[in-house]
């Protein structure tokens, strides 16, 4: 329900604003506003999104949780996809998304809305470590050389099978 209610309202607020804004600074004014904000949106996007990714590899890197790296990139991401989608409340809703500040909060809150019940990195807890077995290299078969130049003997059931050209 809250999705339908979010998919009606928010083109709702934003033709309200496109008309008082158009109203107070003309067409073409609001236009080119809705441009730049999209322009300056996406260098935001990319200059923000390549740091979440630094942030990421650094915490798998040093073993570390990465559940506050990949959020933070999950909200810059939907930041993105606000700031490209025209219109003004979206454009804020999108930069207040690119604040570091805001995402904090917002990722604090959250985590008091979801309970996990358990994570883990590598192997768990109680697992001995893996030791290869030289065995498991062994390999056995049957094989039969095959002259090039002998004549193919052809049974009535050889059919192409569709992966070879015959």
């Amino acid at each position: 329900m809250w999705l339908f209610i979010a998919f009606l309202a928010v083109p709702l607020i934003e033709i309200a604003l496109f008309i008082q804004v158009g109203g107070a600074i003309g067409l073409f004014p609001t236009l080119i506003v809705v441009v730049i904000t999209a322009m300056l949106g996406t260098w935001l996007v990319r200059s923000q999104g390549a740091q979440a990714m630094g942030q990421l590899r650094g915490s798998f890197n040093e073993m570390r949780d990465p559940t506050e790296p990949l959020a933070h990139g999950a909200m810059i991401l939907f930041a993105g996809a606000l700031l490209l989608t025209p219109g003004f409340f979206t454009d804020g809703a999108g930069f207040l998304l690119l604040f570091p500040p805001f995402r904090v909060a917002a990722l604090k809150y959250m985590r008091s809305r979801v309970n996990v019940q358990s994570f883990t990195m590598g192997q768990h807890p109680g697992a001995q470590p893996h030791h290869r077995n030289p065995a498991d290299d062994i390999v056995d078969g049957e094989y039969a050389e095959v002259d090039p130049d002998a004549p193919r003997v052809h049974h009535t059931s050889d059919k192409p099978s569709g992966w070879t050209q015959h």
